[in-house]
């Protein structure tokens, strides 16, 4: 095993002015006591805390300065401060919260000071979804936040430790590539090829497509009218019911999709790139909001982590036409149902065929093919030091629409 640590990004979704203004108020206190204890010299826990111990801030704040100041001081070598310190939490401080039925998924909940805390939504960097998603899942460990403003924008700094299997060594030729297609009809289905090229032991969890599809429909259903009778709590605590029944599922899923890797000598499971489909998206605006809400983002995140804990690599490929093209001889083709695909090359041996099936084999070939890109990239900076800039381009489906409704306990 080895233990990983990430420094993850998250973006503060356009706070109102209230919050903004709580935000600024926290700043200001944490750096006039930071420079305070700093002017005082103090060398120990107990002076920092002697010094900070009146300041209107959190406990979580206080104690992170009490570690912080001793450090400081005796390693800062300039005579005054920098007066862009971030404002530092330790790990008890921060809570971090996932609302997938909600435009902005991610919230966080930010300590003001002892009796009031902030509820604000975040947009996290898209390359580490997987890390955010173990956080929340308890499979990692929250270390030490900071809280900055940069150029009028705020940012949280979070540190994550988790403990990875240790890779297993093979080539990229050696590697076996498994498909992974993520639907509506069958929530997930894997294949892969085997030695002779023949796709061997598909997997579809369609039984679990239904469910989810059921209590998605459930929830929009009784929410819309238990709102419109003005029970906002009701439908609140109904519609977390559902959503917690939701993430079984998927946390299931996503573990069995690992299971079947493992079964398979030198595998890699190959996702399609969620830049790709959101991009590529435009079915209509019911169907484009019945695919933003599914849940590709938090599925990928889940078999991400869950692969890397057991030291499977993932990769991720460009989703354009493979559910579309026949993985036998590459012609277009359709689906005659939601289930088959029906290849229209008259030359073809393949006629007709699973779709999803169809669609993850293809997806498995576009590794084979090089057109894949990991999901830990060279250029990629995961250090995220104090007052960097998101590292990747943001996720259209957080930054789509920004006024649109956000439903649920920390709308803003």
């Amino acid at each position: 095993m080895t233990e990983l640590t990430r420094t993850l990004e998250l973006k503060l979704v356009q706070p109102n002015a209230h919050k903004r203004q709580k935000l600024r108020e926290t700043r200001e206190v944490y750096q006039q006591a930071l420079q305070d204890a700093f002017d005082a010299g103090c060398t120990t826990q107990t002076e920092a805390n002697d010094m900070v111990v009146n300041y209107d801030l959190s406990g979580y704040a206080k104690n992170a300065l009490k570690k912080y100041v001793p450090q400081l001081t005796t390693t800062y070598n300039a005579g005054e401060l920098k007066d862009d310190h971030p404002v530092r939490f330790t790990n008890e401080g921060l809570q971090i919260d996932h609302k997938p039925e909600n435009a902005i998924e991610w919230y966080v909940k930010i300590p003001h000071h002892e009796d009031y805390h902030l509820w604000m939504p975040a947009q996290p960097n898209p390359e580490q979804r997987d890390w955010l998603e173990a956080l929340d899942a308890g499979d990692a460990e929250m270390g030490e936040s900071r809280l900055f403003e940069r150029d009028g924008t705020w940012f949280l700094h979070v540190t994550a430790t988790r403990d990875v299997e240790d890779g297993l060594g093979a080539s990229r030729e050696e590697r076996t590539p498994i498909g992974v297609d993520i639907g509506e009809a069958s929530l997930v289905t894997v294949c892969h090829r085997d030695e002779s090229g023949s796709p061997t032991a598909p997997e579809l969890w369609a039984d679990e497509g239904k469910a989810v599809r059921r209590l998605r429909k459930t929830y929009f259903t009784a929410t819309r009218r238990l709102q419109t009778r003005g029970s906002e709590c009701i439908a609140e605590s109904y519609g977390e019911g559902l959503w917690d029944q939701i993430d079984n599922v998927f946390h299931r899923v996503t573990r069995e999709v690992v299971e079947y890797a493992e079964s398979v000598e030198n595998p890699v499971l190959v996702l399609e790139d969620l830049t790709y489909i959101r991009e590529s998206m435009d079915y209509g605006e019911y169907m484009n909001r019945r695919l933003h809400g599914w849940g590709f983002a938090k599925l990928h995140a889940q078999i991400r982590y869950k692969a890397v804990e057991r030291g499977i690599p993932v990769e991720t490929v460009n989703p354009q036409n493979t559910s579309k093209a026949c993985h036998a001889c590459g012609e277009a083709g359709h689906r005659s149902s939601q289930a088959t695909f029906k290849c229209t090359n008259d030359n073809c041996w393949l006629g007709e065929y699973q779709a999803d099936v169809n669609g993850a084999v293809n997806i498995a070939d576009r590794y084979r093919s090089g057109e894949s890109r990991s999901r830990e990239h060279e250029n990629d900076d995961d250090s995220a030091a104090d007052g960097a800039r998101l590292t990747a381009p943001q996720d259209s489906h957080a930054d789509a629409e920004p006024q649109q409704e956000t439903r649920g306990t920390y709308a803003s």
